[in-house]
């Protein structure tokens, strides 16, 4: 069974599936890895080369898989930043082709569209094709809290609201939700929180913020990417959250203590196995 991951690439550092593909594989997932975008290197830095590749050769890859026979053994379809609307359609279309082949495959949706001081990233249409193309096809859903409040037009400083916002967006479609940074008005500084949810019970883990010179490009990528692994295990979300933060968080020691501006995922790889440190999840 395969792992379908449509994102962005980069050449240099990590994003989108070059921050998917190599945890997945490290934690013995096969993948498919289908690139929206092709840069020199993520946009952090400000300059970059390449272009958006566009739905139309995200499709004919898709199509090409379909060729082979391979698709009915697809167990996951895992999405990110898709750099145009008509690539979100491209993508429902992957995953209803997946699902009417492998009925019990799952679609996790990193719902990339901005973040918390930067604002919106991305071409204008996206959020609302997020909200009524993509979100309802998706059993699984991993946004920051900025895409919390940009999907659901709900505030999320407390966390009464931030409930509130992941009510609605499980009314939205998706039975599984990861919010993978929620900073609470009221919470200790430099700590970051993570909550997952399943319609029933909401769990919140948190764990020590480090101070990065810079936003760290691809740490959502890689959180949803560990998240989705994780939870194919046993679809038990309390479990799926703590090994991903005790995962997340070792990698991101590790390039903070290396002062990298880029993810030591390969250098760190163990962490992403066998974290040195484990989290405890609280039901909320």
């Amino acid at each position: 069974m395969a792992i379908l991951s449509i994102q962005s690439h980069v050449v240099y550092g990590y994003a989108g599936n070059t921050a998917a593909v190599f945890p997945l594989q490290r934690l013995g997932r096969e993948v498919w890895a289908v690139n929206t975008v092709e840069f020199s290197n993520h946009t952090g830095y400000g300059a970059w080369r390449g272009s958006v590749l566009g739905s139309s050769l995200a499709s004919e890859l898709v199509a090409g898989l379909a060729d082979r026979g391979v698709l009915g053994n697809c167990e996951a379809v895992l999405s990110g930043y898709m750099g145009d609307p008509e690539v979100g359609l491209t993508v429902v279309q992957a995953v209803r082709q997946v699902k009417s082949l492998s009925p019990r495959a799952v679609y996790c949706c990193d719902p990339v569209m901005g973040d918390t001081g930067r604002g919106f990233y991305v071409k204008e249409g996206i959020l609302e094709m997020f909200k009524t193309q993509v979100v309802p096809q998706a059993d699984i859903l991993t946004p920051n809290q900025f895409e919390l409040e940009a999907l659901t037009g709900l505030n999320t400083s407390s966390l009464p609201e931030a409930l509130r916002a992941l009510e609605r967006l499980h009314d939205m479609g998706p039975r599984a939700l990861l919010v993978t940074s929620f900073i609470e008005d009221q919470a200790p500084k430099r700590h970051i929180d993570m909550l997952a949810s399943n319609g029933d019970s909401v769990y919140r883990i948190r764990t020590p913020e480090f101070p990065f010179e810079t936003v760290m490009a691809g740490s959502g990528d890689l959180t949803a990417a560990v998240f989705l692994s994780r939870y194919l295990e046993s679809a038990n979300i309390q479990e799926a959250l703590e090994r991903t933060a005790g995962a997340v968080y070792g990698i991101m020691e590790a390039t903070f203590m290396a002062k990298s501006r880029e993810m030591l995922l390969v250098q760190a790889q163990d962490s992403l196995v066998r974290p040195a440190l484990s989290f405890h999840a609280v039901k909320l």
